[in-house]
């Protein structure tokens, strides 16, 4: 199976497992870059705080910029996982066969 199939997400009790923590991963991060671009936000109504503000607006869009990158390294580790064959299409190659 390849990466991006919405298949690997449901195929064994561990895969799904994994997303869990992967999704858990993306939500933590998706709610810290909100909560710095809001403080961001409040910092600039005040002259002397606009430097922090600029600096958490920065580190918000690194945070934002990390969710796609969690959501790729989730489906390349889910690739990556051996798939039992009785969870396999019928007909459908092993990783060894395809090699």
């Amino acid at each position: 199976m390849k990466p991006f199939d919405a298949r690997l997400r449901r195929v064994t009790p561990s895969h799904e497992e994994l997303v869990r923590r992967y999704e858990l991963f993306r939500t933590v991060v998706e709610f810290l870059a909100a909560l710095t671009f809001i403080i961001g936000s409040v910092l600039f109504f005040y002259d002397s705080l606009q430097y922090a503000g600029t600096w958490l607006f920065v580190i918000g869009s690194i945070l934002f910029a990390v969710r796609p990158s969690i959501r790729l390294a989730l489906e390349l580790h889910l690739a990556s996982l051996p798939v039992p064959d009785e969870f396999r299409p019928y007909g459908a190659p092993r990783e060894e066969d395809e090699l």
